[in-house]
Order: C-alpha cells, then sequence, then structure tokens
C-alpha cells in the first residue's frame, strides 16, 4: 500500500513555490498511483497552535503527481473559506499530504471510531430536498476533541445544513468510513531538505528570499 511520505510533502511546496515564481516544480521524488488524496495547509502564527489556511482534496482516486500539484494549489489559493495563501505567508506554513484508503460503508452514523476513521456523510435536507454531503478526515475530530455526536453534526453545518437537527434525520445519513495515511512537513523541514538534497539555498520568491530568520 502507498503511504503518504515526505516527498509528496516537498512536491506540494516545490510546487506553490513554482506558483509563485511562474515556473515549473522539479520533478517530484515519489512513483505514480492511483490514490484519493488531500493536500492541508496550516499557518503557525506566534508560535501558538496551526491554524488551517485550506484543505481541498479528492475523494476519488486520482494520479498522484497531477493530483498533489492541482491540490497543493487549489488548497492554497481557491479555498473558498480563506483568502488565498501569499509568497510571505511561505515561512508560517505547514504542509500535511494525506492518501485515503480502506472505504467501508458503516451500518449507522456512529459505526467510526473518532483518531481512526474519517466519515463521507450523504443526506436528504428535509427543508428543500436537496442532497447534501461533507467529509472530514480522520484527524479532524480527534484534533477539535469532539465526541461522535459532535463530529456527525458539525459534519452537517458543513454540508450545508442549517435546520434542526432531529434523531431521525441523523439515522438518515449514509455514512462511509475511511482511514488515511499522513504525513506534515513544515516550511523549515522542506528548506533543510532542499539544502540536503539539492545543495542550493533558501527558495527565492520574486527576488525576496524566504529563509527563516534564525
Amino acid at each position: 500500500m502507498v503511504s503518504a511520505n515526505r516527498e509528496m510533502a516537498v512536491y506540494c511546496f516545490d510546487t506553490l513555490v513554482a506558483h509563485y515564481n511562474n515556473e515549473e516544480a522539479p520533478p517530484p521524488a515519489f512513483d505514480e498511483g492511483q490514490h484519493p488524496l488531500f493536500v492541508t495547509w496550516k499557518k503557525v502564527v506566534n508560535g501558538g497552535e496551526p491554524r488551517l489556511r485550506g484543505c481541498i482534496g479528492t475523494l476519488e482516486a486520482r494520479g498522484l503527481i497531477n493530483g498533489f500539484k492541482d491540490y497543493a494549489l487549489t488548497s492554497a489559493l481557491r479555498d473558498r473559506r480563506f483568502p488565498p495563501i501569499q509568497a510571505k505567508e511561505l515561512p508560517s506554513l505547514e504542509c500535511t499530504v494525506s492518501i485515503l484508503t480502506n472505504y467501508e460503508t458503516a451500518n449507522n452514523y456512529l459505526d467510526w471510531e473518532v483518531g481512526v476513521h474519517g466519515m463521507i456523510i450523504e443526506f436528504t435536507d428535509p427543508n428543500n430536498q436537496i442532497r447534501r454531503s461533507a467529509t472530514y478526515l480522520p484527524e479532524v475530530a480527534a484534533h477539535e476533541g469532539w465526541a461522535k455526536l459532535e463530529a456527525i453534526e458539525s459534519l452537517m453545518r458543513k454540508a450545508g445544513y442549517n435546520g434542526v437537527i432531529t434523531e431521525s434525520l441523523r439515522k438518515s445519513i449514509k455514512l462511509t468510513r475511511y482511514q488515511s495515511t499522513l504525513f506534515t512537513m513544515t516550511y523549515s523541514d522542506y528548506i533543510s531538505y532542499v539544502k540536503e538534497t539539492r545543495g542550493v539555498a533558501a527558495p527565492i520568491i520574486n527576488g525576496f528570499s524566504t529563509k527563516l530568520a534564525m
């Protein structure tokens, strides 16, 4: 089984840096494959807890190379919940790459484990009969400190449902659970990788070095 790894996170940073420089990213140092995947960007401010800056991916199998290339940029620049990440934010960023595995249809909306499973929910909005769906990656509920019920109700809101959440509505949910492998890399780790493997200093963005202050 293919697992998320350092080279995939490096490629996402390479892709974002190349975008700011209007150039092509170096070729990836991992093998091609077909898997569902996500790219998550977080920003560390004043040494605090990393804050989400973008997270987008696909629940369908996708070529890893083009998938990480596309979603590195989409999650950084086109997540509608956040303003686009600017080049000056690079030193504060960390990137998490996720590869999704082991899709299973759950028996009910509580048939999953916090910290183990991500979940995809699908249900019909009783107010307008719109079919709604949303997903949380496996690490989300544990990071937020949610119990299962809290996570499900938050996910229903994420899906765009604004009405009253009843037990009958929760029981109508079709839930697919899945697992993932992930790898997280900070910008400082990326800089160290580039220096060690390519023998070059920090990337230059439009003439400005993004080397971290020591």
